[in-house]
């Protein structure tokens, strides 16, 4: 029987939930278990800075955690640099500090005002100041993918009929419909987020388990044995199945 491997679906700020997520993995496989965080750890929740906390202390720890990246982790990376970027992939009106996306929220959780007529280079000069370096350097850190001999752990998704080793990066954190309206198989089952559903779904070939922990609503832990897959509930393990 293969190892277990667990994953965990869009965190987005929502420290009290990640909690509830790693206790649960605890208690099916034990605190050495591999788990892959899918991407989003910030944005729209409250408590960015602790989920970023919390992610950087078990990395240090030397816990068994990939640690894959999201599009709003380069958003909130991309600001933090020198020059700032913005990115290019949102559309004009959007903007990392958009109540939309949740940026804004992020900063607070660092103590940073970002709302009102403040001025951008005064709010990035706040956050400049605030954001501790460690935090910086965990999100440039951030990889793309993570793949077993069944499964293929990613952000957003990928682009169908193109090998794995040639996906780019806009594609593994940005890519929706092209990605979801292809019902053939694809090398590896994808395991992913990006996209809100009301609950984990199995797909046949591919696992969503992002079921909007930015919009309030649980966090979604999954745990994959081969290609056999469960939710982890408080009641134990609930097969996924398509």
């Amino acid at each position: 029987m293969p190892h277990p491997i667990y994953a965990i679906g869009d965190i987005h700020g929502q420290m009290h939930e990640l909690d509830q997520a790693l206790t649960r993995i605890a208690s099916d496989g034990g605190k050495d278990a591999h788990i892959v965080f899918l991407g989003d750890y910030t944005d729209r929740g409250s408590d960015s800075r602790a989920v970023l906390d919390t992610l950087i202390e078990g990395q240090k720890a030397g816990r068994n955690w990939t640690f894959l990246k999201g599009n709003h982790d380069r958003m909130f990376e991309w600001f933090m640099q020198e020059p700032l970027r913005h990115d290019p992939y949102l559309i004009v009106e959007l903007y990392w500090l958009h109540g939309r996306l949740g940026g804004d929220k992020t900063l607070a959780s660092y103590g940073v005002d970002s709302g009102g007529t403040r001025r951008e280079k005064d709010v990035y000069a706040d956050a400049r100041a605030a954001v501790p370096q460690a935090h910086v350097d965990f999100l440039s850190g951030l990889t793309l993918t993570h793949e077993t001999e069944e499964l293929f752990f990613v952000h957003a998704g990928i682009r169908p009929m193109v090998p794995l080793a040639d996906q780019i990066e806009e594609d593994l954190i940005w890519i929706r419909h092209e990605f979801h309206d292809h019902y053939d198989a694809h090398p590896k089952l994808i395991v992913h987020g990006h996209t809100p559903v009301d609950n984990a779904t199995h797909y046949g070939n591919r696992v969503n388990l992002d079921t909007g922990a930015g919009y309030g609503k649980p966090l979604t832990t999954a745990v994959f044995e081969g290609d056999h897959a469960w939710t982890l509930t408080p009641n134990g393990r609930v097969t996924l199945t398509p």
